[in-house]
């Protein structure tokens, strides 16, 4: 399995939008995105189930985030709108190949991709 890479990160103004995206290779389970900003645990910002496509998004993000993917299913998307100072971070895509159980849970083997920086000035 080849690690995840994402692209599409940037500066943007508050109130702007960007969209990230997180290539993939092979047939995964489930894929999403993680953000850490700086001093700060990394938080889950939601996640896609590759076959059916039911996602979940934070509830603190809900409204101003959406997760998608493309119909090869092996490209993930964040679409990030009304862009905030506190969503500057680095976001990282995770693949999850595990077949069963929650997407991306505790104890799976996740393939990481290395970040791309979203930094929102005020």
């Amino acid at each position: 399995q080849v690690h995840p890479v994402e692209s599409g990160g940037g500066s943007v103004q508050a109130g702007g939008s960007l969209r990230l995206s997180c290539a993939t290779s092979g047939y995964t389970y489930c894929m999403g995105w993680f953000r850490q900003a700086p001093g700060k645990e990394r938080e889950g910002v939601g996640h896609i189930y590759t076959g059916s496509g039911s996602t979940y998004v934070a509830d603190s993000l809900k409204g101003r985030f959406t997760i998608s993917r493309d119909n090869a299913k092996t490209t993930l998307y964040l679409q990030m709108n009304s862009l905030k100072p506190e969503d500057t971070a680095v976001y990282y895509c995770a693949s999850d190949v595990n077949f069963y159980g929650a997407c991306l849970s505790t104890g799976k083997r996740i393939d990481w991709g290395k970040g791309t920086q979203v930094t929102v000035s005020s």
